[in-house]
């Protein structure tokens, strides 16, 4: 993707949840804040999180971070000093390594805190830690993940229908899959005509608006292997993906293919577009995940409110070795920061 960002006001604060607190979600944090607190342009972030949790992993695992509970509209003051945490009402119950479904209703509380701090004009982004699907799922949660539950709280909080998109960013590649978590089995029905040209504008009016590309460039993978190779192989090509681009094509929106998958992901493909949309799940997580495993980051667009994520999950099999990899964590933290600079709806 090219970087072509709009220009940057003052330094953004950003509202991180804890996630599931049984994985690597608050050491990421912990760590975060020592890569980040000295830095000058670096964005301030508070964690919505138990300030005693996160002292006592920040002694278990050696790492220097002070902690300091406080309010959203302090975190500027505080955080060259120390991690502000805005304090949930919630004791942790689970071990690390080891989620308890106790601990659901603080995640889920974590989260709806930071997009209300953010509505409310305290944040200005807010970036997730890892939460655990099944595990909430036990509790009731009945989102299918993080980005649909968020655009029941952009209704709810902003008072806005929102289509959330879920974007991969790295500097070396951006794509969207245009069905996420479903079947495979159940992807070629899923996929329609107005499904494909709903997602291109989300896709193309937050890379303008948000990522300051002028004239962003799209490029749609087919389904089929070879695309279908003129239908030969399968007609959702013809039937659906080419009528979707020629459609986007006639609103002004540079969109382009339908390529097959296995020759639009290298590196003189990659220079030729801005984003890639695949088809389904793994078609475009798989060639991020190879070039920028520790690296990407998660962006919901189509929302009234940044948001961004790490690319990985709870990593409950290391969480209690103190071994996490804060890279995407402190990506997310830099991309919310520059995005959130630039107001939805403005132009580069």
């Amino acid at each position: 993707m090219a970087q072509r960002f709009l220009d940057r006001g003052p330094p953004a604060v950003l509202a991180l949840t804890r996630g599931d607190p049984s994985g690597i979600g608050p050491e990421l944090a912990l760590k975060a804040w020592l890569a980040l607190h000295a830095e000058e342009a670096a964005p301030a972030f508070f964690i919505i999180a138990e300030p005693d949790h996160l002292a006592a992993l920040a002694r278990r695992f050696g790492l220097p971070v002070p902690i300091e509970a406080a309010e959203a509209g302090e975190a500027t003051a505080i955080f060259p000093r120390a991690l502000p945490v805005v304090a949930l009402r919630h004791p942790v119950k689970g071990a690390l390594g080891r989620p308890d479904a106790a601990d659901a209703a603080g995640t889920i509380e974590s989260i709806e805190i930071g997009v209300g701090l953010v509505r409310a004009g305290a944040a200005d982004a807010i970036v997730t830690n890892p939460i655990a699907k099944e595990v909430l799922k036990r509790a009731g949660f009945r989102h299918q993940g993080h980005t649909e539950f968020l655009g029941e709280l952009a209704l709810r909080l902003f008072a806005q229908e929102a289509r959330p998109v879920m974007l991969l960013w790295s500097p070396e590649l951006a794509v969207v899959p245009a069905t996420i978590h479903v079947p495979l089995a159940k992807v070629a029905e899923l996929l329609s005509v107005d499904l494909l040209v709903e997602t291109g504008r989300i896709v193309a009016a937050d890379l303008k608006n948000r990522f300051g590309i002028e004239a962003p460039r799209l490029a749609f993978t087919g389904l089929n292997p070879h695309a279908g190779e003129a239908g030969h192989m399968g007609r959702e090509e013809i039937e659906i993906i080419a009528p979707a681009i020629a459609e986007l094509r006639r609103s002004g929106i540079d969109a382009r293919g339908p390529y097959p998958a296995d020759t639009l992901f290298h590196k003189s493909a990659r220079a030729r577009y801005d984003v890639a949309i695949a088809m389904y799940h793994d078609q475009a997580l798989i060639p991020i995940k190879t070039l920028a495993f520790d690296t990407a980051v998660n962006v919901t667009l189509g929302l009234p409110f940044v948001r961004t994520s790490p690319d990985h999950g709870t990593a409950f099999d290391i969480a209690a070795a103190g071994k996490a990899d804060p890279s995407s964590l402190i990506a997310a933290l830099r991309l919310a920061g520059r995005l959130a600079a630039a107001p939805a709806g403005a132009t580069a």
